[in-house]
């Protein structure tokens, strides 16, 4: 089991500690329901440093990456961040990530904890031409900072107006008495904030101060009930090696501009429609769902499964994503989750969950 920079922070905290993608992680303090509220209403502290951080360098850097991940990173400008896809040769998704330019020939990659070594494989197997390629996820630490109150919270702490960092920007710059941290506009909550990258010798410091300026820690659960409010997929429920990015409607990032992994395949899928769809239900009666329980029709066939599913802390119902045919999939249509003995009802909705 690996440690992030900040594990006996957070046992010190009094967090409850998981595994987790092969760490140890907090997965709450005071309790997902308490911290899910701190970060929709003022500011919170994620340690999300067991997350893996590529540098793709050199002339090339550009090339292996348009051909490898399905957004258009020809796009990024210097300080600027994409989410993005990369696609596998069958049809479903490597891994989703997101692509900072750092400088003119230098891209961060940022990638799921769990997929660093099968990312990594996978992108040397397609680096036909000889990007430079560093994998930097053990030295460097990665928190975010979320909720409305984050900006205010946080300003004291850095020379750079934090207000003005437009949503995918970033800065590279000071913040809490460390020089050269990159201070990013994202975050996978829906309610705001910065993610900062820095040397895993310095997070304690910028931790302590993040805390002292009045953000509370958060743990991995609420983080999960944050993003799943906002129908964000996550990596192994909802996207995986058998989803394709047209079915979990992540067609906006998939651009048929340029030659990827699979481009073509994905074109036609695009054209012709998939046969399943990514779908967001809310529960009409008490219940929570959870991956892998059946969606069912009105006479009790299966027609999909629930891959993402919680009782949403901000709207008090049992919430949940999942894949049903496309011919079901409508906005308003009314289906039923199988939770143990008892199908209960619910209706597909529209994203996000959570209107802010």
């Amino acid at each position: 089991m690996k440690n992030t920079a900040l594990t006996e922070t957070h046992i010190e905290l009094g967090a409850k500690m998981v595994p987790f993608a092969g760490y140890n992680m907090p997965v709450q303090y005071e309790g997902v329901n308490i911290e899910h509220e701190t970060v929709r209403q003022s500011v919170g502290v994620f340690d999300v440093s067991h997350m893996g951080e590529f540098l793709i360098e050199g002339p090339n850097a550009l090339a292996l990456i348009q051909k490898t991940c399905s957004n258009d990173a020809s796009k990024l400008t210097i300080g600027k961040a994409q989410y993005s896809c990369m696609p596998n040769d069958d049809g479903g998704i490597v891994d989703d990530l997101i692509i900072y330019r750092i400088k003119e020939e230098t891209y961060l990659l940022v990638v799921n904890a769990s997929n660093i070594e099968k990312d990594w494989n996978w992108l040397q197997s397609k680096n036909d031409v000889n990007a430079e390629m560093r994998d930097i996820s053990e030295d460097y630490s990665l928190l975010a900072i979320q909720g409305p109150k984050a900006v205010e919270a946080m300003q004291s702490l850095s020379s750079h107006d934090l207000s003005d960092i437009k949503f995918y920007n970033f800065v590279v710059g000071d913040f809490a008495g460390i020089e050269h941290v990159i201070i990013s506009a994202t975050g996978y909550t829906g309610s705001g904030g910065f993610e900062i990258y820095c040397k895993n010798s310095e997070v304690k410091q910028i931790w302590d101060k993040v805390i002292e300026a009045g953000a509370k820690p958060i743990g991995l659960a609420a983080r999960d009930t944050l993003r799943l409010e906002m129908g964000f997929c996550l990596y192994g429920n909802d996207i995986n090696d058998t989803t394709s990015p047209i079915e979990a409607k992540l067609g906006w990032i998939t651009k048929f501009t340029k030659e990827f992994t699979n481009s073509k395949a994905l074109e036609e899928e695009k054209n012709r429609g998939s046969e399943r769809k990514l779908i967001a239900f809310e529960l009409d009666e008490r219940g929570i769902p959870r991956q892998g329980y059946n969606i069912v029709n009105d006479e009790g066939e299966t027609i999909g499964q629930v891959t993402s599913g919680t009782m949403s802390p901000s709207l008090g119902k049992g919430i949940g994503l999942g894949y049903v045919p496309t011919a079901l999939s409508k906005v308003g249509t009314n289906i039923n989750i199988q939770v143990r003995k008892k199908a209960i009802p619910a209706t597909i909705v529209k994203l996000p969950f959570y209107k802010g």
